[in-house]
């Protein structure tokens, strides 16, 4: 391969894009390499079931997206992305069939929940009120706040396991199951430490800029973001999957979207032995099985409030989860896993022929898992849709190895670039006041496998090139906008 940037970064999924976007804001050249045919990463886009019907492939809800400091610089929206955004970023039904609602307004949930909504707008409104100053803060590496009143508070509470928070907040089983459930995302055990902080920061979220969905798809954000590159002079390479590091064109810095193992066999001795060592003692965490459906009509929920949200959790109380996750983590699948529900037509028609729809749904197994829990997963469906069944039109099913196989980065159907427990929360793939770094003065790893972890948010990859620029170039990062 010929050429020579400043910058060459491998792989295009968000955080790839995301980090090739900031060198390129700081007047640097950039060539971006990726595997597959089309860019995209975990925002991608396709027809699984049948033709006409258009599914999220990976990543189809974005409450970071839409609240994340760096892609608000973007403007992403004049590149043609549009958020849509549910009435309710989230239903969430318990097991008696009731349905809790995450809203826009803390009052409206606190409304909704009973009993504990006085201590549910007591937990909430002093973060709301200052997300600007919070959440570029949290969103990012271990480091000095820029708001360390705020943020030591905040910390006071993400800090604790999510269990121990809602015992000692609540008394009634809706709120501690509504954020225990977006606590889940995590997909590690609720008692552990620091399982609080995924339930507060997405239920924030929610609270200050919605759970919305991309118009035509996660592709879309994708779309904007190739945009974005091309205005800007970067260039994209599609259909070649790097395997040596000789491969590469000649730049000053290397920039890696792969998760940490892909990256010590593509650069193999350029890398000190000392950080190869720390990445294999990197840990991943539970794999999902997904199910994707064509519909002849909308889901038929027992409770229509849930058709007023494109997420579901079909998840119970608080203590169903919990037990959901440690099944999980014993290396078992359970008869009732934590299943998350999305149903995206209910508000982008464009995804599906005239009247008809789509809907998918995951739940957490062991890594690497070949079990398949369709039966498992269109069971708990019908418990609260009868009737679901007889709308499928056509399925799709992926496991733990199809997706590790469709996906590298996806470590043994690890969506999240690894184990996101309090050890591997900041630090990493290693433990490193610079996470990015890999000991290689021009290497640099920019994925999920480093802070602030998963999701379409592109902070990963933005504190990455940040990193790059301090380090090979000697500039300051172009500057992010508050929440």
């Amino acid at each position: 391969m010929s050429g020579t940037y400043d910058v060459v970064v491998v792989g295009s999924g968000p955080n790839g894009l995301a980090a090739a976007i900031a060198m390129l804001r700081a007047g640097l050249s950039v060539h971006v390499i990726e595997a597959h045919n089309s860019p995209g990463g975990g925002m991608r886009t396709g027809q699984l079931t049948l033709e006409g019907f258009d599914h999220d492939i990976c990543s189809s809800v974005h409450p970071l997206g839409i609240a994340s400091p760096w892609f608000r610089t973007l403007e992403l929206e004049d590149h043609g992305l549009r958020w849509i955004q549910p009435s309710a970023p989230l239903a969430h039904i318990l097991r008696d069939g009731r349905t809790v609602m995450l809203e826009r307004s803390v009052e409206a949930t606190a409304d909704g929940i009973g009993e504990d909504g006085p201590a549910y707008m007591a937990l909430m409104n002093p973060f709301v009120d200052v997300l600007d100053e919070l959440f570029p803060d949290i969103l990012g590496p271990l480091h000095l706040p820029r708001h360390p009143v705020r943020f030591a508070h905040f910390a006071l509470e993400a800090v604790r396991s999510m269990r121990g928070l809602a015992e000692s907040r609540f008394t009634g089983p809706a709120a501690p199951a509504l954020l225990g459930g977006i606590a889940a995302h995590a997909m590690i055990p609720l008692g552990e430490v620091a399982t609080a902080s995924f339930g507060l920061v997405l239920a924030l979220a929610g609270h200050g800029s919605g759970w919305p969905i991309a118009q035509g798809g996660s592709s879309a954000i994708c779309d904007a973001l190739v945009v974005e590159l091309a205005s800007l002079g970067g260039t994209l390479e599609l259909g070649h999957h790097v395997t040596t590091f000789d491969e590469l064109p000649t730049a000053r810095a290397y920039l890696f979207d792969t998760d940490p193992g892909q990256l010590i066999e593509i650069c193999g001795d350029r890398v000190p032995a000392h950080y190869r060592a720390r990445v294999e003692r990197f840990r991943y965490g539970p794999g999902v099985f997904k199910m994707d459906w064509a519909l002849a009509e909308p889901v038929p929920w027992r409770d229509p409030t849930c058709r007023r949200s494109a997420t579901v959790h079909l998840s119970g109380t608080l203590d169903e989860i919990s037990s959901a996750q440690a099944v999980v983590h014993e290396g078992r699948t359970g008869n009732r896993p934590f299943i998350l529900f999305g149903q995206p037509t209910l508000f982008d028609p464009t995804r599906a022929p005239t009247g008809k729809h789509t809907a998918w749904a995951y739940c957490h197994v062991p890594p690497n898992s070949d079990v398949d829990m369709s039966a498992v997963i269109e069971a708990r469906i019908e418990e609260f849709a009868p009737g679901f069944k007889e709308l499928i039109l056509g399925r799709h099913t992926v496991n733990p190895r199809q997706l590790a196989a469709y996906n590298p980065n996806y470590v043994g159907g690890d969506i999240n670039g690894g184990l996101s427990d309090w050890r591997q929360l900041f630090f990493r793939p290693t433990v490193s006041p610079d996470p990015y770094t890999t000991g290689a003065p021009d290497i640099f790893l920019c994925s999920s496998s480093t802070p602030p972890v998963g999701g379409v948010h592109g902070m990963c990859g933005y504190f990455a090139a940040a990193s790059a620029l301090h380090h090979v170039f000697g500039l300051a990062p172009p500057p992010l906008l508050p929440f």
